[in-house]
């Protein structure tokens, strides 16, 4: 059976603590290798003949006994500090994650409003996979000056990830490839590679750094005029020797990604490959690679230390591909798609320009596919009605983070639903922040106005009047669409000055508040949104090795999800009947007797901090709250889609992505 999203996680968590001790054995090495220089370097000047130095080494009982103590100590003390120092830097220039890493190497942000048809159809297929898997829509970066073909995902958790991909995919692969790539990235997104490919790439950083100082010396030589007269030697040699030892790290660093990343490169193929239904996309992707003159060859400077992060192998085959961080080509394409015939398919492969013609761009951006053209469950008949359940609350658990064919195509129909006035508004970030606080507008004339009045009343009028002008737009989507609105915003409002952001939470706190009633559904909105436009830092250490330690927390949440279940009209009944959700969960949860907090017991502060507190959870501690939860809005074997969609935004809030849980409303699967 495949591993889940939480033992994935759990398992990079240990990874890392692996990767940490190859480390240290690599720096060992390059220490060992300065060392043994130095002292040669000190026997050649002293004694100036090998014979002599020999002979005054057996005198004296080794060689070690014939060079200075504190001179070794120098050596071995500097060299080590030197590299820890450049790593420790390295970690934390890096700390902000995905998109210091994108800025790195140089790539450049893709506008949500991008107008370019290759860009245009990227953002479309990444926002096409984060619906369909639950996952935040990443930032999308391009690399413009790379030719070759490759892509990256990188950041420090699954809620702020960022996707980059370089011109020459844009511009080589057509939308089926492209998906193919992008679902690939999506998997190391969901299987915790993100984190340990972000470690990896702070630490490697300190290892190749005397390699990389070698080079630069011998080539700042090689290029000055005076490179033939003594003093340029001496340098150039002193560089050589610097660029050898350097080879030493480099060696145990590609010895260290090769361990590493292999094997998960096949895992995200596979999963690419269930999540789109068409290898043949990805295989077309992967043989492109291998016609493209540049392949997958990456120019920029951290080619080498970011080598394991690619799509394909970016740097040169180094001892016949033994220590490459990347499977070769043909081993992947026929893991993914036996039988694969090269000629045939690329005969019959649409030309990636054609494919965004103007006749064609809207086939090529997905809205007008099979998938797009079929009916949504018609949530005026299924929305407060329940349908049946059929899975335990370990099968409920283990949807997090899966990659499921069906899902791509009632995203592709829930994007083709979005009007098209609305989709504009979201990529701009004005317009996504009247569209987030529209979704939040109550039905009544009456209860709107006062949420109206109260962003006037907080300096906020003209955020006031956006809302009202998108509110029609919004006003008659379900639930099912409330989560993907958010995710679409997401991308233009972080684009938006710190100034602006505050105001939307604050007018998202004036609104929830106005009617002095705060919904299920409108906390958890809120709460996304807030902990999404927060300034994050790297990702730290749990912070909670179990679930009983997180207690008090998780019975705030699990109270919540059973109150938003409860459907009886007498506040007798209704206590009884979320009592009763809330020990079916609690027991599966493993938090032996807790009580439901009693209605009006948790306040949006309160509720707040819990979820921020639950997000500290280890990944196994948190696949037993999910399981806990789902127990307790399937206590009695049915779901609503009110509930399947408070679920989605309870572990979008957690890290804990959920894809579409009711995509497909079968009437027979109805109760009354």
């Amino acid at each position: 059976m495949a591993a889940s999203f939480f033992e994935q996680q759990a398992a990079a968590r240990r990874a890392t603590q692996v990767l940490v001790l190859l480390y240290l054995f690599a720096v060992a090495a390059v220490v060992l290798a300065v060392v043994t220089l130095t002292s040669a370097v000190y026997l050649q000047v002293r004694f100036d003949d090998f014979a002599r130095a020999a002979q005054a080494a057996r005198a004296a009982g080794g060689w070690l006994k014939l060079v200075p103590p504190g001179l070794l100590a120098a050596a071995a003390l500097g060299t080590a500090g030197l590299i820890l120092a450049v790593s420790l830097w390295s970690i934390v220039k890096l700390g902000g994650g995905g998109e210091k890493i994108a800025e790195m190497v140089g790539a450049r942000p893709v506008s949500p409003n991008a107008d370019d048809p290759l860009e245009r159809r990227l953002l479309n297929v990444v926002e096409e996979m984060a619906i369909a898997s639950g996952v935040r829509v990443p930032k999308v970066y391009v690399m413009d000056e790379e030719t070759g073909i490759n892509a990256f995902a990188a950041g420090y958790d699954v809620s702020n990830a960022v996707v980059s991909v370089t011109r020459g995919t844009l511009e080589k692969h057509g939308r089926d490839e492209l998906q193919g790539v992008i679902g690939h990235e999506f998997s190391h997104i969901l299987n915790g590679d993100m984190r340990l490919n972000g470690g990896m790439l702070g630490v490697l950083e300190g290892i190749v750094f005397l390699s990389a100082i070698g080079a630069f010396v011998m080539r700042s030589v090689s290029h000055s005029r005076g490179r033939k007269d003594s003093a340029s030697g001496g340098i150039f040699a002193v560089g050589l020797a610097l660029f050898i030892i350097g080879y030493v790290g480099l060696f145990f660093a590609r010895l260290i990604k090769a361990a590493v990343s292999r094997q998960r490169e096949f895992l995200a193929d596979a999963s690419s490959v269930q999540f789109t239904r068409n290898p043949d996309g990805l295989a077309g992707a992967l043989d492109q690679i291998g016609l493209a003159p540049e392949g997958a060859r990456i120019s920029n400077r951290y080619a080498e230390e970011m080598a394991h992060m690619y799509f394909g192998q970016a740097i040169g085959v180094w001892f016949g591909g033994l220590f490459d961080t990347h499977p070769p080509l043909e081993e992947r394409i026929a893991r993914v798609r036996p039988g694969f015939a090269p000629a045939r398919y690329r005969a019959a492969r649409p030309q990636p320009q054609e494919e965004v013609a103007p006749d064609r761009r809207e086939a090529a951006v997905g809205v007008l596919t099979a998938a797009a053209a079929l009916p949504l469950p018609d949530e005026r008949r299924s929305g407060d009605r329940r349908a049946k359940w059929g899975r335990s609350a370990a099968e409920s658990a283990a949807l997090v983070g899966r990659l499921d064919a069906g899902k791509m195509d009632y995203a592709a129909r829930l994007l083709a639903a979005l009007p098209e006035s609305l989709r504009a508004r979201l990529r701009e970030p004005e317009g996504a922040r009247a569209a987030v606080i529209a979704l939040l507008l109550a039905p009544k004339d009456d209860l709107m106005r006062a949420q109206l009045d109260a962003l006037g009343a907080k300096g906020l009028g003209a955020l006031a009047a956006a809302a009202l002008e998108a509110a029609p737009l919004t006003r008659g989507l379900g639930p099912a669409f409330h989560l993907a609105i958010v995710d679409l915003a997401l991308p233009a409002l972080k684009l938006a000055t710190s100034e602006a952001r505050r105001e939307l939470i604050v007018a998202l706190e004036a609104v929830v508040r106005a009617d002095r009633r705060v919904s299920v559904h409108e906390l958890i909105v809120l709460t996304l949104v807030r902990a999404q436009l927060a300034p994050r830092a790297r990702a730290a250490a749990p912070k909670y090795a179990s679930l009983s330690a997180a207690r008090e927390h998780a019975i705030v949440l699990l109270s919540l999800v059973a109150r938003a279940g409860a459907r009886a009209t007498s506040p007798r009944e209704l206590e009884l009947e979320a009592s009763a959700a809330f020990a079916v969960g609690a027991h599966e949860a493993g938090l032996t007797d807790a009580s439901a907090l009693a209605g009006g017991a948790q306040t949006l502060e309160s509720v707040a901090r819990s979820l921020e507190e639950l997000r500290g959870l280890a990944p196994l501690a948190q696949a037993l709250l999910i399981r806990g939860l789902f127990a307790t809005a399937t206590y009695d074997g049915s779901i609503r889609v009110v509930e399947a969609e408070f679920l989605r935004l309870a572990g979008a809030v957690l890290d804990c992505p959920l894809p579409p849980l009711l995509d497909k409303i079968d009437p027979a699967t109805l109760i009354e």
